[in-house]
């Protein structure tokens, strides 16, 4: 792979840009230990709780970077087919081992977050999530990602995102602006006014809500939930 711009990354294998997972922050190695002081454990396992896999079920983990949530949701469910699916086969290979030494079994897919029909199949999904991904696109692409999702999930199927969302007080839009500087002004400044909720609905989501929120060292991360329509 090779850097395009301080903030973005190409595939070789499809030659689309996408943005690292720490953006310009830092390497993408030290994601778990920087997550990590995002409260990463409580607004994970209130994500994972959401989700609620049963057996049988195909859950896709959209933008799943090292697969924390992934093997987490292995773990809860371990005849539940969770789906890893990333842009970024560096990311992927972390992932690998970490379920690996978890004893979890996801599957791993190299994709982006716009082409899971492609993919994976339309209306393949029982549930789809993903966390801290959407935050870090431009507004079409965000549109484009929930557009792939709806698309994937059978009618009915579940929507969980986690992302940063509202910027509610003045702590947390100053605590964001460390998010800002690593992923660009541009990209997250509609997250941090809001807009999440009425894109969800607009790619064909019901019962919109966001369910949880949960205030870090890098501004509010809200959980939010929806059903295919």
């Amino acid at each position: 792979m090779n850097r395009r711009t301080d903030t973005t990354q190409q595939t070789e294998h499809t030659g689309r840009a996408f943005t690292p997972a720490l953006g310009r922050f830092a390497p993408t190695r030290f994601y778990d230990p920087v997550i990590a002081l995002t409260r990463e454990r409580l607004w994970r396992a209130l994500t994972a709780a959401h989700v609620a896999p049963r057996p049988d079920e195909t859950v896709v983990d959209v933008g799943c970077g090292t697969g924390s949530l992934a093997v987490m949701l292995g773990l809860i469910e371990p005849r539940a087919r969770i789906v890893g699916v990333d842009p970024d086969p560096a990311v992927l290979e972390t992932a690998r081992r970490k379920a690996e030494a978890a004893g979890a079994a996801p599957v791993w897919r190299l994709g982006m977050g716009d082409g899971l029909t492609e993919l994976l199949g339309a209306r393949t999904a029982d549930t789809v999530v993903s966390s801290l991904v959407l935050h870090q696109c431009p507004v079409e692409t965000k549109r484009a990602v929930l557009a792939s999702m709806a698309g994937v999930l059978r009618p009915g199927g579940r929507l969980v995102i986690a992302d940063y969302g509202l910027q509610r007080t003045r702590a947390m839009r100053l605590a964001f602006r460390t998010v800002q500087w690593a992923d660009g002004r541009e990209d997250t400044r509609p997250n941090a006014e809001g807009v999440l909720p009425a894109m969800i609905r607009d790619a064909g989501f019901r019962e919109v809500r966001e369910a949880e929120v949960v205030p870090t060292a890098t501004g509010s991360i809200s959980v939010y939930v929806g059903r295919r329509g």
